[in-house]
């Protein structure tokens, strides 16, 4: 089989909503791809995630053509699929968990190696340039607000950085369940007379079917309304404070607060603050492109780190550890050129 149809770059993203899968020719040719249900490892376990992983990587390697010569890893034929996997998971916070995931990968025989590591290095690599000058790291900051929050950073010399990322536990605040506990939280509030005004409770009752936000409080207190369905109260924040509400532009305030705080303190453990520092930001709440938010960000970042370079990116992350896998078997860049095209995404 000719080497272009051949995966070079297994590619997985897990998400806490969904999966991506990417199969990659080492000339950057995206050959395959395949999404399935999202993952917590935190919730059912490493064997049972890489489970789930292994039936979307299935989905993803029946596309490939069985009239060749027959790819590697396909059901009938012997050998790993490709020559590399990454994934790139969510709830792989800590890296004693990454290491745990990538045994559990590597066992699958996917491919010859894996590397495991949290998705926020995904974000990072998307928006990061695809040539390196010198002997560095790609490197730069990530902030990923999306279902949760997490930021990573990684310096020219290599050295990393990054939070634990464990929710309220560990100091985070922000994400789309944060932000959906934040509206209900000043909904109710309005509601029953502890709290001002507020266009939060007409938008919560409009987007549960109800009349009244107590209504919500109680369906969730009885399990009739899962826990998850607050991720998606996010853009009615957003909406609101679009509209002027005074109550959604103070939690979109802090928000824009606690994103630049996590990009600042990062560059200031590298000791980045001084160099041009590209500040990758991705994830759905902020790729939403709220006005007040991405100006608070941009404002903050600009006083702390001049230099820095702020980006806000809208792709799959899966294009982030496609092009991981890609440094990894020292493609050139003219493959990472090929794949970001197959994404629509263009060069930093």
């Amino acid at each position: 089989m000719a080497e272009a149809s051949r995966p070079a770059v297994l590619a997985i993203d897990g998400g806490n909503s969904k999966t991506d899968v990417a199969l990659v020719a080492a000339d950057g040719t995206l050959l395959a791809s395949a999404r399935g249900p999202g993952i917590n490892a935190h919730e059912v376990g490493v064997d049972q995630t890489v489970l789930i992983l292994d039936a979307v990587v299935k989905q993803a390697a029946a596309q490939l053509d069985r009239g060749a010569a027959g790819p590697c890893g396909l059901p009938g034929s012997s050998g790993p699929l490709a020559r590399h996997t990454v994934a790139c998971l969510a709830n792989a916070d800590l890296p004693d968990e990454e290491a745990e995931h990538a045994t559990a990968v590597q066992a699958q025989g996917w491919s010859e190696s894996a590397t495991v590591v949290n998705d926020t290095f995904a974000i990072l690599r998307s928006g990061l340039p695809d040539t390196v000058d010198g002997p560095g790291a790609h490197w730069g900051v990530a902030v990923v607000c999306g279902a949760g929050i997490n930021a990573v950073g990684v310096a020219p010399d290599g050295r990393v950085t990054r939070y634990l990322a464990l929710g309220t536990i560990s100091g985070d605040w922000g994400g789309g369940y944060g932000l959906g506990l934040e509206v209900l939280w000043h909904a109710i509030r309005a509601e029953d007379g502890r709290g001002p005004s507020t266009a939060l409770a007409g938008y919560l009752t409009s987007h549960f079917g109800v009349e009244r936000v107590e209504e919500v409080t109680i369906g969730l207190h009885k399990g009739k309304i899962p826990d998850d369905d607050l991720i998606g109260l996010a853009p009615l924040l957003l909406r609101a404070s679009d509209e002027g509400d005074a109550v959604a532009r103070q939690v979109v305030e802090r928000l824009a607060g606690e994103i630049s705080v996590m990009a600042i303190t990062a560059m200031r453990r590298l000791d980045l603050t001084g160099l041009a520092t590209p500040v990758v930001l991705g994830g759905g709440v902020i790729t939403a492109r709220n006005p007040l938010l991405i100006s608070g960000i941009t404002r903050r970042l600009a006083e702390a780190a001049p230099a820095a370079e702020v980006r806000v990116i809208d792709v799959p992350p899966v294009a982030g550890a496609a092009l991981l896998g890609l440094d990894h078997v020292h493609a050139p860049a003219a493959a990472a050129a090929r794949l970001r095209a197959a994404y629509g995404i263009s060069r930093p």
